[in-house]
């Protein structure tokens, strides 16, 4: 759960509409969760799965399918939003992201543009635009930060995207102060499973032991955030959910534990995670550590560079895909 005493913050990576109106306040009023996310995958789950949207659908006959899912989302996040306004008024995180169309991953304009007419729609200070860390991505990472407008760069696997992003930050957060546009705050979003998911069979062959990569990429991206010493913008650990048995199912919570930091999981990973005693701080790993075992995998034909591009590029398809299927499902 929540630990302000280092600043760690746990945020819900779940949306759909019953729940926000029926159960997620409980998990603020318990201090378990400070935060949200959302991505397009998890809306397309939401939205053409639960009955909740039902009604409101009805109302949007004629509509094409992005008007509709964007009045849908626009709906929830508001809802959201207002739930989660206490905590941001009170400096205790309480944002929640959306997420751009995926399909302007390399369109800043585009990207810019869609961003800050949903953040203006929404009305409300406490949304994160998320934006993937694509090389058009940091240019409007940049321009919405400079407006005021706090940004979750999101799809990070290589310690150069994370560089990348900071830059792109740091660059926004000056503009913003230069401007007088107001607070803005940034989070790093590194996705952490997918490594251990890919690799891990092809590690244990080797004699290299799984479950290690993504905690460590993540624990070396960490030091690079907190080296730059940047008080609004952290990392954010996503993708911390677990498949199968074979790990506990808070491994991805309890082994990225660390000040100043956030970590967003779904709602079975979070239960989890109240159950059991792994609330320590176990970040930051030395680098000399983290170098060390990236070296291993190297000299063990693991290229880093090429295992981070292909994640990336898959996560984009399955973001794709999943956002193409939602809007298909909701045309007329």
């Amino acid at each position: 759960m929540v630990n302000r005493d280092i600043n760690f913050s746990l945020w819900l990576d779940f949306i759909e509409r019953d729940y926000l109106k029926n159960e997620f306040k409980k998990l603020l009023d318990k201090e378990i969760v400070n935060g949200a996310t959302s991505n397009p995958a998890i809306f397309a789950s939401a939205i053409t799965k639960s009955p909740a949207y039902k009604e409101q659908l009805d109302s949007l006959q004629g509509k094409t399918g992005k008007e509709k899912y964007e009045a849908l989302a626009i709906e929830d996040i508001k809802t959201v939003a207002k739930l989660l306004r206490p905590l941001y008024d009170d400096n205790n995180d309480g944002f929640i992201s959306i997420e751009v169309d995926p399909f302007l991953c390399n369109d800043t304009n585009g990207t810019y543009e869609e961003g800050k007419r949903l953040f203006q729609a929404i009305s409300e200070p406490n949304v994160m635009v998320k934006v993937p860390a694509t090389q058009a991505g940091y240019e409007a990472m940049t321009k919405l930060m400079a407006e005021g407008i706090s940004v979750n760069a999101t799809l990070i696997f290589s310690q150069k995207q994370a560089t990348q992003c900071m830059k792109a930050m740091r660059r926004g957060v000056q503009q913003c102060e230069e401007s007088g546009s107001g607070r803005v705050e940034g989070v790093i979003s590194v996705f952490v499973s997918r490594f251990d998911r890919a690799l891990d069979t092809e590690l244990e062959a080797c004699g290299i032991d799984p479950a290690k990569t993504g905690i460590y990429n993540a624990a070396k991206i960490y030091n690079m955030i907190e080296s730059n010493e940047m008080p609004n913008v952290r990392a954010l650990f996503a993708s911390t959910g677990v498949k199968g048995d074979a790990l506990p199912a808070n491994y991805y919570i309890a082994g990225l534990m660390a000040s100043h930091s956030i970590n967003t999981a779904p709602l079975a990973t979070i239960e989890s995670h109240l159950k059991s005693d792994d609330r320590g701080e176990v970040l930051p790993i030395e680098d000399s550590i983290l170098n060390g075992y990236f070296t291993n995998l190297e000299d063990n034909g693991f290229n880093m560079d090429e295992i981070c591009k292909g994640l990336l590029d898959d996560g984009l398809s399955a973001f794709e895909d999943a956002f193409r299927e939602m809007l298909d499902s909701l045309e007329d």
